[in-house]
């Protein structure tokens, strides 16, 4: 146990579920008491609860993860988190990266795995909710946000700045996944982690007794779903999920630390990649352009049939080869060199 609190885990239900998988028989109360002076917390400072009614709104914030590669290398993950205020379902995904994007993603995927939609989501003032806000206060949307709560049709809402713990629950339900599940995770990829997330969710996070309902969040879920709006299907959604990319010279789209080849006319243009399911989409103008598996790792090159056919013909030119010029000869008469010598005589007597 003391190994472990000087690797920052303090957490009673962690550490109990380590112990007893090392053949601990004790109760949760004792390890408790014993750990309880080893235990900081920061000072608990007083605010006023706000409930919601069931379906009216989500909270939902990021959060960042350390871990470690095999090569000893630290690396840092992005975790979303939504929670539904009135059941206190949670959902959670991590990411690469905390784009708009990505951000709008995991939107739709929490949606269709809490079984739809709030009438509100409740953010804090990053980037991607809100770019600024002007001398008297006004804020300024991020316009994909934006866009992307009018057509769905649920109402963006932003703290105070500087009072985050006006969406507190999200706040500790990012605390919770910190303290709860990402001290005992082992993954080998960003899917396989996202698959452990979920069962956590579903056999731990959403089945537990919650400490301010004293309910289990999933089962004010099957009620609170009563309220929620349905949740669209991808079909409709599928334009918010698109990610801006540019094709390279080579003919090949970064994506997800791995590389999808396109024909080479794209070669420098603008194109749009959206996964659906297993597969990768790549669009141009709104026209499909090409369907790839999904790379199993980092840095894999998936080459489109026919990705450098008339290459040759329309994109290279014949190369000018450097010249240069010969100017015609000027014929200089010879003399003597005793011409030469009865000059320089002659200039000396003078």
């Amino acid at each position: 146990m003391h190994q472990r609190l000087s690797e920052g885990l303090d957490n009673c239900v962690v550490l109990l579920r380590d112990l007893k998988r090392q053949g601990y028989a004790g109760s949760y109360t004792i390890l408790k008491d014993y750990l309880k002076p080893f235990r900081l917390r920061n000072q608990v400072t007083a605010t006023m609860r706000f409930e919601t009614k069931p379906g009216e709104q989500a909270q939902v914030d990021w959060g960042s993860v350390k871990y470690m590669t095999p090569d000893g290398r630290n690396h840092r993950l992005c975790v979303f988190v939504m929670v539904l205020g009135w059941s206190r379902a949670i959902y959670v995904e991590f990411a690469n990266h905390a784009d708009i994007a990505t951000f709008i993603r995991c939107h739709l995927n929490a949606f269709e795995a809490l079984g739809g939609m709030p009438e509100q989501c409740l953010y804090d003032n990053a980037k991607t909710v809100v770019l600024k806000r002007d001398e008297n206060g006004v804020r300024q949307w991020n316009p994909r946000l934006l866009d992307f709560a009018l057509r769905l049709g649920f109402e963006p809402a932003v703290c105070r700045p500087y009072r985050a713990q006006t969406k507190g629950k999200v706040e500790n339900g990012v605390k919770y996944v910190k303290r709860n599940f990402w001290p005992s995770v082992k993954f080998t990829d960003r899917e396989d982690l996202n698959r452990q997330a979920c069962e956590w969710v579903f056999g731990v996070a959403n089945v537990r007794i919650h400490g301010t309902t004293g309910e289990r969040p999933g089962d004010r879920l099957s009620v609170e779903q009563k309220s929620l709006r349905p949740f669209p299907g991808w079909g409709k959604v599928a334009v918010f999920v698109r990610e801006q990319r540019t094709v390279g010279r080579d003919g090949y789209v970064n994506w997800e630390n791995a590389y999808y080849g396109v024909p080479s006319q794209y070669a420098g243009k603008s194109v749009e990649v959206q996964c659906v399911g297993s597969m990768v989409e790549i669009r141009h103008a709104e026209a499909r352009i090409i369907v790839h598996p999904k790379a199993l790792r980092r840095g894999q090159f998936l080459t489109a049939p026919g990705q450098w056919d008339g290459l040759q013909q329309s994109n290279s030119r014949p190369r000018r080869e450097p010249v240069a010029l010969q100017i015609a000869s000027v014929e200089v008469e010879r003399r003597s060199l005793s011409v030469y010598e009865r000059l320089a005589e002659a200039v000396g007597g003078r």
